[in-house]
């Protein structure tokens, strides 16, 4: 039985964005919480619905989801409860190390469930299971205290901290931290890697030693398809110290081809015709701003779901109006049309303008729009 948002006990969470958005879920390193995504999650939500979650036993997760002899299997499988409940038969994944790796075995063991994929700061292995088992064993008999002082060395670049997270790391529990680490001492998807069919987006810190480019750069040559970033003057916690760089990386992924996506919109809303006369001017000098339009106003704004495209008509419409570009305004009357708009719509829309642009504006608008649609009625209508 899939439960229900009410009924849902797991993995702390935080969603943002859009409901009716595509949903990408973001993974946490080891030792950090939801806090590490803050710099990149609202971005990111403007054209996703974001979920961020929690290690057991780390920010607001309960320490009794894992146990001694966990693995990454065992974290997938919550994170797959987490989409279940928040009724996401698909999603999108990006994760931070141990993260990565659950987002790693979700889409070579669940690909039907991975949408698309970036593994930032991580790994298929994370070198000798002793080392985590020595720390396993060393934060049970200790806790975490001893730890956390070295948490800045491991995680970012000389003289850059987050205090913030170095806290969480403080205050993780240590009994599910210790299982955190057996699951990165049993965790090797090396053979696997070739299955995963997921577009995938490797994140490399430059000067990342916990897992250097080389470890990125190795699922990348295993992963068909994969596309490997490198993000300079950032360590093993990219996100948190080089948000900027990774929000443009991520955001350019999870687009799924922004410009191609933007110009399918492009020619679905003007028509082919007028996007085909448009890339046949396009010169060097102009090519630039031409991706420009299809990335950004057709890739991000008019995919955004919380308006309809009939809806962006009108806005649109009243926007040229207001600014007397009529040639544009002609463009889009035609557009409004395309998107379901009738002329009796198009001329309200008009007449609003005439009380908000001036009855000059609205004047020169009308003229524009008839011609268009006397252009566009059959004869005999």
């Amino acid at each position: 039985m899939t439960p229900t948002p009410a009924q849902y006990a797991g993995l702390h969470h935080r969603v943002e964005g859009p409901a009716t958005a595509p949903v990408l879920i973001l993974g946490p390193s080891l030792g950090t919480s939801t806090a590490l995504w803050d710099a990149v999650a609202p971005e990111l939500s403007v054209t996703h619905r974001v979920v961020r979650w929690d290690l057991p036993g780390h920010g607001g997760s309960p320490a009794s989801l894992i146990g001694p002899g966990a693995t990454v299997a065992d974290l997938a499988r919550l994170v797959r409860d987490l989409a279940d409940a928040l009724g996401a038969d698909r999603f999108s994944y990006a994760g931070v190390s141990l993260g990565g790796a659950v987002g790693l075995h979700l889409a070579a063991h669940h690909p039907e469930r991975v949408e698309r994929l970036a593994v930032l700061c991580s790994s298929a292995h994370f070198g000798p299971p002793q080392n985590w088992v020595e720390r396993a064993a060393t934060v049970r008999r200790e806790g975490l205290a001893a730890l956390s002082e070295s948490a800045d060395a491991r995680w970012f670049t000389p003289g850059f901290t987050v205090p913030g997270l170095v806290e969480d790391h403080r205050r993780a529990d240590p009994d599910a931290y210790a299982a955190c680490c057996d699951a990165l001492a049993a965790f090797d998807l090396r053979e696997r890697l070739s299955s995963i069919t997921a577009p995938t987006l490797l994140v490399a810190g430059r000067e990342d030693p916990a897992t250097p480019p080389a470890q990125l750069r190795e699922i990348a040559d295993a992963v068909p398809g994969a596309a490997l970033t490198e993000i300079p003057g950032a360590s093993h916690l990219a996100p948190a110290e080089r948000p900027e760089a990774v929000s443009a990386a991520l955001r350019g992924h999870f687009a799924g081809g922004g410009a191609k996506r933007g110009m399918e919109v492009r020619r679905q809303v003007l028509g082919d015709a007028h996007v085909d006369r448009a890339q046949a001017a396009q010169t060097a000098f102009t090519a630039p701003f031409q991706d420009f339009i299809s990335r950004y106003a057709w890739g991000e704004i008019w995919t955004d779901p919380t308006l309809s495209r009939r809806e962006r008509s009108m806005v649109t419409l009243t926007a040229l109006v207001a600014h007397g570009h009529l040639d544009e305004l002609a463009m889009h009357v035609r557009a409004a049309r395309r998107n379901g708009l009738t002329p009796e719509e198009i001329g309200a829309v008009l007449l609003q303008t005439a009380v908000y642009c001036g009855v000059p504006a609205a004047n020169a608008a009308f003229a524009a729009a008839r011609r268009v649609l006397e252009e566009e009625t059959p004869p005999g209508e």
